[in-house]
């Protein structure tokens, strides 16, 4: 390891944000080590430093690994992050999610270790008056899911005032993309974002459906703040950095503060591929904003991050090959 690295025990390292973040933590010359049970991670997804296959929920697991790879802070990822899911099993989320991230802090306090970088999630907005979204906005989700990621953010907040962890909470808009060298990508079963849904229309695996066409907007589709994947990667560095340094604890928003439509990622999706995606129109589904953008200002002056894949064909060109159009990028 490089002088000024440290060991990072990264929770749902397994999985799509995860694992690439592993990848930039690797790069900056830290040492990553995954602790995920795979329930919905993958293990070949693993590339930059020892696997740990173990539930977030089994304290003495997750003491044992903190001491034996000498673990000196965290980044946690690991939770159940289907929204619809959440809505029709809540009792699941609550038991996940919460309960992995009391596991979590429990385990680090008895361990001595201070620092913690939370993915959290711009769900803790629910449906915001104002747009662009910045972190002064009112938290007052819709959902469990977001409201698990809401709590998480308490339980932080709280352990801070206790016994003086120091967090950064992460609150990230639509993560899109794929790593860029195609060392890995997106995978979830089953599939839920706009993005790889899309590419697999293109495909030729079924029809998108698009949730409602008669928005505020100005194509009457749903706008979000696409992220690539690989920016929201660096951000998790530059967060423990700040922290490293002896900074304070911190939530922001991680987004690019444009928006893009679900026809314009439809169009991008037929630019980059050379082929069209079949539509089926649905009515809207309920809770969904018509519009949801981040302000990355706070994120720029606290952390100087500034997303830097902010093109939505680049964007599309890296998640392609994962969806059944290679040679794209």
């Amino acid at each position: 390891m490089t002088a000024g690295a440290r060991n990072i025990l990264v929770t749902g390292g397994a999985g799509y944000i995860g694992s690439h973040a592993c990848k930039a933590l690797a790069r900056a010359g830290h040492h990553p080590v995954v602790i995920d049970n795979l329930s919905r991670g993958h293990a070949d997804a693993v590339k930059w430093g020892p696997l740990v296959q173990a539930d977030l929920r089994d304290t003495d697991k997750v003491r044992e690994a903190l001491r034996l790879h000498g673990i000196e802070a965290v980044i946690h990822f690991a939770a159940f992050a289907y929204v619809g899911e959440s809505t029709q099993k809540p009792g699941l989320y609550y038991d996940n999610n919460l309960g992995g991230m009391m596991s979590l802090l429990n385990a680090m306090r008895a361990e001595g270790i201070g620092e913690i970088v939370f993915s959290s999630s711009c769900a803790t907005y629910g449906i915001p008056e104002t747009q662009p979204i910045t972190e002064t906005a009112p938290q007052d989700p819709i959902n469990p899911y977001g409201r698990t990621k809401l709590i998480c953010e308490w339980m932080l907040r709280d352990a801070a005032a206790a016994w003086g962890l120091r967090f950064a909470a992460l609150r990230y808009f639509n993560a899109a993309g794929a790593d860029p060298e195609g060392e890995i990508g997106e995978r979830h079963d089953p599939e839920t974002h706009i993005l790889p849904l899309t590419l697999l229309a293109a495909a030729g695996q079924g029809a998108l459906k698009l949730f409602g066409e008669d928005y505020p907007t100005p194509d009457g589709t749903c706008i979000r703040d696409y992220i690539h994947v690989t920016d929201l990667a660096r951000a998790h560095v530059l967060a423990l950095d700040h922290l490293g340094g002896g900074g304070d604890s911190l939530a922001v928003n991680l987004g690019t503060g444009t928006g893009h439509s679900v026809r314009e990622v439809i169009d991008a999706v037929e630019r980059v591929t050379g082929r069209e995606v079949p539509v089926v129109t649905s009515p809207r589904r309920a809770g969904d904003p018509p519009v949801l953008t981040a302000d990355p200002s706070r994120a720029a002056d606290l952390l100087g991050f500034r997303a830097e894949y902010t093109d939505l064909d680049r964007i599309v060109a890296h998640a392609a090959p994962w969806f059944g159009h290679p040679g794209t990028e």
